[in-house]
């Protein structure tokens, strides 16, 4: 079920620019809920599998992805759509200085 909080934060997630990334609490912020970074999350999870919104662009504030969805031959999705993207991951991480949106 997606509520009017969901689509406020897919609107958000929406504008994340190709090549950029951005942190739930950012988003949760841009949207109009501060300090509410795990309403994003919630949100996100909540999307249906076909959905063209670029949610793979949400990290977090360390600059890690937190999800760990898995294709069939158990790579990251997450890392694989961002990297066809160009984003470079130092290990785990993206450089939130290079790659996060600023709005």
């Amino acid at each position: 079920m997606q509520t009017s909080l969901h689509q406020d934060i897919f609107q958000v997630v929406a504008l994340i620019p190709y090549g950029k990334v951005a942190t739930y609490g950012q988003i949760a912020a841009l949207a109009g809920f501060p300090r509410h970074a795990r309403l994003v999350g919630y949100a996100l999870n909540r999307l249906d599998a076909d959905s063209d919104l670029p949610w793979h662009r949400v990290i977090n504030s360390q600059g890690k992805l937190s999800l760990q969805i898995l294709d069939e031959q158990a790579d990251n999705i997450q890392k694989i759509k961002l990297e066809q993207e160009g984003v470079v991951f130092i290990g785990e991480w993206v450089n939130l200085k290079v790659y996060q949106w600023q709005p």
